[in-house]
């Protein structure tokens, strides 16, 4: 479960009370209905969460399902009362298992518009980054890996703060749209 947000307007990196060592830490494991329910509470941040969902079924449709992402930047801090504005995209990192028979060159060639970071910024309102995983760990992996903690456990003025994490399969992915949309006038109560 993603803990509310502290203070200071953002997500705690460690549950409030609980040791340093403790596994309830950043990133949370949350699911997407999750996410949805939780920022689902302005049309901006409902577009941008729309946006990523695409984007997930996008990923899924050429195969990358297995496999996590990690949700942060400014979609996950109270932005709107920090910096007096919306988020304007949620970044995403996305950690994932190679489609069986697919190389990456393949991948990539096939699905340009999707590695594209610009094109998926624009389309979908997300700052994707990607990993593969599976392979052999290197001092390269790990240098990344810590990169992409470091840079995400804190706001650029140094303050600490958690971040999410998502299975790329996710059965509550249906239900996280489904609650994207606006209650039908005239239904039932």
């Amino acid at each position: 479960m993603l803990p509310d947000w502290n203070v200071a307007g953002v997500v705690p990196p460690i549950l409030p009370s609980v040791a340093g060592a403790d596994p309830r830490r950043s990133p949370y494991e949350i699911s997407t209905l999750q996410l949805v329910e939780r920022f689902n509470f302005s049309d901006e941040r409902r577009e941008i969460l729309r946006g990523l969902l695409q984007f997930r079924s996008a990923l899924s449709n050429i195969g990358i399902t297995n496999g996590v992402q990690w949700v942060d930047g400014s979609f996950l801090e109270d932005v709107e009362n920090l910096e007096d504005r919306s988020p304007r995209d949620v970044d995403v990192v996305t950690f994932f298992h190679m489609p069986a028979g697919v190389t990456e060159v393949d991948l990539l060639n096939a699905n340009p518009n999707l590695f594209d970071h610009a094109h998926v910024k624009d389309n979908f309102r997300v700052d994707s980054y990607f990993f593969p995983i599976g392979g052999m760990m290197d001092a390269h992996h790990l240098r990344a890996v810590t990169y992409w903690y470091s840079m995400w456990s804190h706001r650029r003025d140094g303050l600490w703060k958690g971040f999410a994490q998502l299975m790329l399969t996710d059965p509550s992915e249906a239900d996280a749209l489904e609650a994207l949309e606006p209650p039908q006038e005239g239904g039932e109560q």
